[in-house]
């Protein structure tokens, strides 16, 4: 019940506005901030953001968003971020994490390890479909959002992008994982198959590369610029 009544809280479509942006921006959000990107009062916006709290969709805490301490730097202002839990609601009850789980683990026992990801890639080969493969990273970032990646672009360091002289590199990163609950147990069975699934729906070899650099709260895998580049 408690998931479903934590969904539930998002029906209101201001509520619904404002989880959306703070889940999107990966960092702590002010009541001002969340208010003016939502086109609601600051009031409203808080009212609304201490619900979300409640059905614990968000967390709260408090900062100086001036960035100052001391006499001066002004009283610290409640902030919000999206909880990590994961909420799903099945009617009837089904229990699909316990089948994928254990899946993975007798995969992973018998050393299926190839054999999946070649079969991910032809998963994401089927949803591609005919089209081509992906042209760019904007394009790349319409196909990631659509499956729930949640992709952003940020400077990419140490990247083995090839973009022009001078130019920063750019690369998309992830900040959920479709798979976390049982990536969480088997990382390296599950973000291979990640990686590989990834590979065909972006389409290997073309315009758009991935490989995999694993970050704390975020998808194991990064896209990138690709000059064809092979593997």
């Amino acid at each position: 019940m408690e998931d479903i009544d934590a969904i539930a809280a998002l029906h209101d479509p201001v509520r619904r506005r404002l989880y959306e942006y703070v889940a999107a921006q990966g960092r702590e959000v002010g009541r001002n901030e969340a208010a003016e990107a939502a086109g609601v009062t600051r009031t409203l916006a808080a009212h609304h953001l201490d619900k979300l709290t409640e059905a614990g969709l968000l967390e709260s805490g408090s900062r100086r968003l001036t960035g100052r301490s001391g006499p001066g730097a002004g009283r610290p202002a409640k902030v919000y971020t999206r909880v990590r839990t994961e909420r799903a609601v099945s009617l009837p009850a089904r229990d699909y994490r316990t089948a994928a789980e254990l899946l993975a683990e007798a995969a992973e026992e018998a050393g299926l390890d190839a054999g999946l990801c070649a079969a991910a890639r032809r998963r994401g080969e089927a949803l591609r479909g005919s089209a081509a493969p992906c042209a760019d990273l904007e394009q790349a970032m319409k196909i990631l959002a659509a499956r729930g990646y949640e992709p952003h672009a940020e400077d990419a360091e140490n990247s083995q992008g090839e973009g022009e002289p001078g130019e920063a590199a750019r690369v998309i990163r992830m900040r959920n994982c479709p798979f976390h609950a049982v990536a969480e147990r088997f990382p390296p069975l599950v973000c291979g198959m990640n990686l590989a699934l990834l590979e065909g729906l972006l389409g290997a070899g073309g315009p758009v590369g991935t490989r995999m650099d694993a970050r704390p709260g975020e998808c194991c895998v990064v896209i990138e610029a690709s000059k064809n580049k092979t593997r």
